[in-house]
């Protein structure tokens, strides 16, 4: 049965009654999609007790459009994890993970000047942050992160590294639609006619030849690109379409073989 804790010291009695059993952990800002799944379902198998927060995280906005814009399908969400055998839900309250505002933060470090870094000032800091938060309130075995985000993850696993958190971060790889298109809660956003044209932006990661090439293909389609680069062995793309950003990777290899 799945149990859902509105406030933490609800849930802080909770964690201690589960000492001794594996804990797996997915963080989630909610709108909940196949891509959320599979880290829950990954995490089923490689854990006694599956633990998921839902939690839209305002310090990670640098645009408050873009936060009250952002989905929230609380039900549908709760739904979705009551049927995939999720065992406890944490839904907390701003006031609750930010006791005394944002005075406390993660600064990010070496790879905050490129990307997403660079792209939207602050995001790195107020995701990491939260992630700490909720790493420390949870203290889960392993905490499972897709690829699509994947400064986000490389971020996060320097984190948990630097600061000796006793917690796996768990790689899995990004869930696509048959066309190519990423999963991702922005893509509840577009247009049925914008989300079909959405799925350029794999396939101009996937067929250029090179990062300009790949800008190319993806201004011609009516995009406004933000950053094409390569870092880290991928190739990273973020790009508006009809006013949603969308992000995107692919291994390097991936994208010169193609």
């Amino acid at each position: 049965m799945t149990q859902v804790w509105n406030t933490l010291p609800e849930w802080l009695d909770r964690r201690r009654a589960l000492s001794g059993r594996t804990i797996g952990f997915v963080p989630t800002m909610g709108a909940l999609h196949r891509g959320h799944a599979s880290l829950v379902e990954r995490c089923r198998r490689e854990n006694e007790i599956v633990v998921v927060s839902i939690f839209v995280n305002p310090s990670q906005f640098n645009n408050p459009k873009d936060l009250e814009r952002y989905p929230r399908t609380l039900e549908s969400d709760l739904a979705l994890l009551r049927s995939l055998g999720t065992h406890e839900v944490i839904v907390p309250g701003g006031s609750e993970l930010y006791p005394n505002g944002y005075c406390f933060r993660v600064e990010p470090g070496c790879r905050s000047s490129v990307m997403e870094g660079a792209s939207r000032p602050g995001y790195l800091q107020g995701m990491l942050t939260v992630v700490l938060k909720l790493l420390n309130i949870v203290r889960p075995d392993r905490a499972y992160f897709g690829e699509k985000d994947y400064q986000q993850l490389k971020s996060i696993a320097d984190m948990v590294q630097e600061f000796f958190i006793p917690t796996e971060i768990v790689p899995c790889p990004t869930v696509r639609e048959d066309s190519g298109l990423a999963e991702s809660s922005r893509n509840m956003l577009l247009s049925p006619e914008a989300k079909q044209k959405a799925a350029h932006l794999f396939r101009a990661l996937t067929t250029a030849r090179e990062p300009a090439e790949a800008r190319a293909q993806l201004e011609a389609q009516g995009f406004v690109v933000d950053y094409v680069e390569e870092h880290w062995g991928r190739r990273f793309a973020a790009a508006f379409l009809d006013g949603v950003r969308l992000i995107d990777n692919v291994p390097v290899d991936y994208a010169s073989n193609s």
